[in-house]
Parts: C-alpha cells; sequence; structure tokens
C-alpha cells in the first residue's frame, strides 16, 4: 500500500507527463506550411544551420543542433552572448539559423537574428509568441506555444521546453527523410558508440586481400588443409580465375572426407571436396544482420560477396570477431 505522500508525488508525477503530452499533441496540429518552408530552406541552403538560444531555450538549442549534426545536416550552437562577443563570425551567407525564444523577446538571441538579417542568412524561429520581435523578424515561425505549463506555478519552462525540443526533433526527422538517409550513413557519424557498432558494415570486420583463404577449383589436398588451417579460420574458399564464389571447404568438410573415402580422399582437388552454394553476405550489409544470419543457420563463418561485383569473393566474416567488436 501506498503512503499518502507516496501516492501523492505519483499523482504529481502523471499530471507533468499528461500536461506534455498534451501540449505535442496540440503542437503537432499546428504543423503546417511554416514547418515545411523550413525544412526546404534547410535543405537548400549551402552552409550549416546555426542553432540558438539563451537560458532553457540554450540547453533546448544545444540538443537540437546535436540532434541535427548526427541525422546528416551540418550544424553548430552559437551562444548568443557569446556571439555578441565575437562570435557572429560563425554565421556566413549560405547557413540558416534557427532562433529559439518562448517569449520572442531575448535581447542577446533578437541579436543574432538581426544580425543574421543583415547578411542575408534566413532565420527560423522557435517561439511561443508569433507576434513577438523574433517572429517578427523571421522568415519561418514554429509555433512552439503551449497553454500552460506543466508545473503549479505556470512558470518553469516544462511543456513549453518539452514543445521546441520536439519540433526541433521534428525538424531534425524530416531532413533525414528528405535526404534519405541510410542506416549506413548514421553508422558513418556514429563509429563510437554502441550504436556506431551495431550499424557498422560487414567490410568492416571481414578478413580480406592476402589474409582471405581462398584456393582454385584443382587445388590439391595439401594445399586446402593448409588454408583451412591457416589463422585458425577453419575454411576456404573455392574460387575461378575471376575470383567468383564457386564452393566452400570447411575443416568439417575435410574430416568427413577422409571418414568417407579414407586415404583416396588425399588425392582429391578443392572442386571435389567443396561445398557448393555456401552461405554468403554482402559487403554492404550491416554487422548486425550477419550475426542475426549466422544465429539463423548455426553456422560461425560467412563469406562476404562484393556487391558492386555481384558473386565476387570479397571476404570472410566470423562470428567470434563480430562478438568481440560488440556488435550485439
Amino acid at each position: 500500500m501506498l503512503n499518502d505522500h507516496e501516492a501523492e508525488c505519483e499523482l504529481w508525477g502523471k499530471q507533468v507527463l499528461v500536461a506534455e503530452a498534451s501540449a505535442l499533441e496540440l503542437a503537432s496540429k499546428r504543423i503546417g506550411s511554416s514547418f515545411s518552408g523550413a525544412v526546404s530552406t534547410i535543405l537548400a541552403s549551402k552552409g550549416k544551420v546555426i542553432v540558438t538560444g539563451l537560458g532553457k531555450s540554450g540547453h533546448v538549442g544545444r540538443k537540437v543542433a546535436a540532434t541535427l549534426s548526427s541525422t546528416g545536416t551540418s550544424s553548430m550552437f552559437l551562444h548568443p552572448s557569446e556571439a555578441l562577443h565575437g562570435d557572429f563570425g560563425a554565421i556566413q551567407s549560405g547557413d540558416c539559423l534557427i532562433a529559439i525564444a518562448y517569449g520572442g523577446e531575448t535581447h542577446e538571441v533578437l541579436e543574432v537574428a538581426r544580425f543574421a538579417r543583415r547578411v542575408g542568412v534566413p532565420i527560423i524561429a522557435l517561439t511561443g509568441r508569433g507576434d513577438s520581435s523574433l517572429g517578427t523578424l523571421a522568415h519561418h515561425l514554429l509555433d512552439a506555444s503551449v497553454v500552460k505549463e506543466a508545473d503549479p506555478l505556470n512558470l518553469a519552462p516544462t511543456s513549453s521546453s518539452t514543445v521546441a525540443m520536439a519540433l526541433g526533433d521534428a525538424l531534425a526527422v524530416a531532413l533525414m527523410r528528405a535526404r534519405g538517409f541510410t542506416p549506413q550513413d548514421f553508422a558513418s557519424l556514429h563509429p563510437g558508440g554502441s550504436l556506431g557498432r551495431r550499424l557498422s558494415l560487414v567490410r568492416d570486420h571481414m578478413f580480406s586481400g592476402a589474409s582471405l583463404p581462398k584456393v582454385g577449383i584443382h587445388a590439391d589436398f595439401h594445399r586446402v588443409l593448409e588454408c583451412v588451417t591457416q589463422d585458425n579460420v577453419g575454411i576456404v574458399a573455392v574460387v575461378d580465375d575471376q575470383d567468383y564464389l564457386i564452393g566452400a571447404i570447411s575443416d568439417g568438410d575435410l574430416r568427413r572426407a577422409l571418414l568417407r573415402l579414407d586415404a583416396s580422399a588425399l588425392l582429391c582437388n578443392a572442386g571435389q571436396l567443396m561445398s557448393p552454394k555456401p552461405k554468403t553476405i554482402g559487403d554492404k550489409s550491416l554487422a548486425i544482420d550477419a550475426v542475426a544470419m549466422m544465429n539463423q543457420y548455426s553456422i560461425s563463418r560467412l563469406f562476404v560477396l562484393s556487391e558492386d561485383q555481384p558473386g565476387r569473393l570479397s571476404g570472410l566474416v566470423r562470428l567470434q570477431d563480430l562478438l568481440a567488436a560488440k556488435i550485439l
């Protein structure tokens, strides 16, 4: 049983989430031509997106800039006070400005917007007051107004900061979709974290070049055995003269050949020992898909084929290497 204080705390928490969810729902209904105009303006720009805001709006602005940058839109946060003391040089012709100020009258943010106007940089205003000075300066106005804040005094930026941040997310995602931003693009911008590892490509983890075990179809048993045991890989590709994959020979294939044929297996060539049509994956596939495929077929290795030259061998990827790279 909850005591009265615990029950009251739960109620307060729920009320905040309900209030902010309601504010977001109303904001979604106000998305219109000004939003699409803002997206089009950013897409057409040759430079970067500058995001500015002060106080809580500044914290929101930093998050908006970070989200834009991580999803393929070059962006930076410009502190408006720093801009007034020498950092206006960050704003260049070809850029766009996203200015965030709920009341639309923050002096420092207005000065940044006025400078942007003077140098011909389009302004996207994120404000709760469309008739404010910032709203008047803007080329595109994103309505971030709320009926009331979620705090009981209706003073702390709660619902309004949530709506502003969500509108920034909406811009970033719309730009992603308009650009056809892919998981591979995302991975290239996130190489260090868990997301980057999960979205890395098969070709980033495969054996290739001189370390790739492969033989021609006429290679003798001794040569096949030598390649299978090379670097404890446990498998060798059988390729034609152009490096197109035609089969594979695993250490298990060799053991089964010896059990079946006894000493005569030693006289067999690669073409007689191989298993045709081994499991393969494309070199531009996600590494996480290679793990799923190996789990599906209960295997620990996959040959990698070139997607630019279908059928041509590019490499070999092993489950143990993907696990060591913390793909999962």
